[in-house]
């Protein structure tokens, strides 16, 4: 049995045909191309399906299903995308509309949540039936999964953990909100932590390292911190610090089996984990190691969205 799983982001839809045994076996990716009219989008998304069902040799009529992870809020039961700035979409039919020019039933859910739903089907959080996925990139993603079930809150806004505030009135937020999570946590935050780190110290080595103000990523810090650079070893505290307080904040409210955590970021392994570790630890309301929330790094990549999407037909 074959279903299709859809990231539509705002560079690229990609679409993967995913196999019973939650593979991968057919692949596309288009430029999203935006701005443009929703209906255009809808016919590149058709598109990547027939694309992909040609590179995993099957017909679009082997598709059991079709499920799409998008940008915004998604009603998942009715297939309408409430609202999507970066798209342009403002209740918008998605799910009806490709349903009716690919003759199979689709499902809609936010790409944060498609996501966090694919490490629970096979990938880091497989085996657990609550799981909270938090993703470390331009901004901080969230994700809830709930005995089994994604959740969204009553009006599928829910799970915006990013905007929940750990500095009371402190760095402006693009949410319009002071002090947010990603504002502290983000890869963006890591960045903007270290340029100014490098701009008051004119000596550290992350200015080697970097090349430049432009050249810093999220790695710069991390890169300085083993070198034993003293500014950088300051910021990554720092960034580990604020990391810690939202983590441990999502782990005193809602106690999930595993919290994941993903992104570029996550690439730093222990130097970033076990710090966190005991960071959690040290601040988390239950203190009995044997029933406490297990922290670890997300699997699945870019491919998470995917997966995820592929099996909201389980949800329905």
């Amino acid at each position: 049995m074959y279903n299709i799983g859809i990231d539509l982001g705002g560079t690229n839809i990609k679409v993967g045909v995913v196999d019973e045994n939650y593979n991968i076996v057919g692949r596309s990716n288009i430029k999203t191309n935006l701005p443009r009219p929703s209906e255009e989008i809808v016919e590149s998304i058709v598109e990547g399906v027939k694309l992909a069902c040609e590179d995993a040799k099957i017909a679009v009529s082997d598709v059991n299903s079709i499920g799409i992870g998008t940008p915004g809020t998604a009603n998942r039961n009715t297939g309408v995308v409430l609202y999507s700035c970066n798209l342009g979409f403002n209740n918008f039919g998605l799910g009806g509309m490709l349903s009716e020019k690919l003759g199979t039933e689709v499902f809609v859910e936010n790409d944060a949540n498609a996501a966090a739903f694919g490490e629970v089907v096979n990938g880091a959080g497989k085996g657990y039936k609550n799981v909270v996925v938090i993703t470390l990139g331009t901004g901080v993603g969230g994700g809830i999964i709930i005995d089994g079930k994604i959740y969204t809150g009553f009006n599928f806004c829910g799970a915006e953990l990013g905007h929940s505030v750990i500095e009371y009135n402190g760095r402006q937020c693009g949410c319009g909100r002071k002090g947010c999570f990603e504002a502290y946590s983000s890869a963006t935050a890591l960045i903007n932590f270290t340029k100014e780190a490098m701009e008051a110290d004119k000596d550290t080595k992350m200015w080697e390292i970097a090349g430049s103000i432009e050249g810093v990523d999220g790695k710069t810090a991390f890169d300085g911190f083993r070198a034993g650079d003293k500014t950088a070893t300051e910021v990554v505290n720092k960034y580990i610090n604020y990391l810690g307080c939202g983590l441990t904040n999502v782990v005193n409210i809602f106690q999930p089996e595993v919290l994941l955590i993903g992104g570029g970021i996550c690439k730093e392994g222990e130097n970033l984990t076990k710090p966190l570790l005991e960071y959690i630890a040290k601040e988390s309301y239950c203190i009995d190691p044997e029933c406490s929330t297990k922290l670890d790094i997300a699997k699945l990549g870019n491919d998470a969205g995917i997966i995820g999407a592929a099996y909201l037909y389980t949800l329905k």
